[in-house]
């Protein structure tokens, strides 16, 4: 990823350089403007949610925590004295990760990331990366390539429906064109602007369907406070 269309990365940079950092703003079709509080990347362990902080507890063995950003997540497990490899598309983030302590940082796509893991860790909608449904066998399809024998996928998501609920609780998806967790993105930090994204909020009965298609298992291990969730993904015993 080129470094003037990396607002993301730009913004972890200057928050670990100078304490602070300007807004980063999140643009979508379908919500108002919104922004990352940039200040959260850098959460500690004891500020993460409860999901995350579960994950981090169960992640086993050869950890590869994917879209490692700046580096939370690696520190913490590094601090619990487990081995990690943490990649991100993003060369700052990489830089930044690198500068924080994080033993093992990379810039380096999961789609074409290579090794054998007992844990693959994706948290903050970590599976958003898959984009749309459509990508999901190829999703699998890495993971498989990915995971040592016995190994698991933690991810975290979250069932958006509660979008399209209207005043009397009723949630209707008439008119929504396609699957109604697939988003489209796009970032901006000072006048770094990064391109569309699209990205995946999966519902978990949705992840559970399409794993089964794909010959995994997936169970919801741990619920946050507001259609979040915590899944184990695993292979199918033959």
């Amino acid at each position: 990823m080129r470094t003037d269309q990396d607002p993301m990365g730009r913004a972890i940079a200057d928050y670990h350089q100078d304490g602070k950092a300007a807004r980063l703003r999140v643009f979508s079709p379908m919500f108002d403007e919104d922004e990352i509080p940039v200040k959260t990347l850098f959460r500690t362990l004891q500020e993460m949610p409860a999901i995350e902080q579960e994950a981090l507890r169960q992640a086993r063995g050869s950890i590869l925590d994917v879209g490692g950003g700046a580096g939370c997540h690696a520190l913490a497990l590094q601090q619990m004295g487990k081995q990690v490899t943490s990649i991100d598309i993003s060369p700052l983030a990489v830089a930044t990760m690198q500068a924080r302590g994080v033993q093992d940082a990379r810039e380096q796509d999961f789609f074409t990331h290579d090794g054998q893991y007992d844990t693959i860790l994706m948290l903050m909608n970590g599976i958003g990366i898959v984009g749309t449904l459509s990508r999901l066998p190829a999703f699998f399809m890495q993971v498989d390539q990915l995971l040592a024998p016995g190994g698991e996928v933690l991810c975290d998501s979250s069932d958006i429906c509660y979008i399209f609920e209207d005043e009397d609780g009723i949630i209707d998806l008439t008119g929504i064109d396609g699957y109604y967790g697939e988003l489209t993105y796009q970032m901006q930090y000072k006048t770094v602007k990064g391109s569309p994204f699209p990205w995946l909020f999966i519902d978990p009965e949705t992840l559970i369907e399409q794993a089964r298609a794909c010959g995994f298992q997936a169970e919801v291990i741990a619920r946050g406070e507001h259609y979040d969730y915590l899944a184990r993904i695993t292979r199918v015993k033959r």
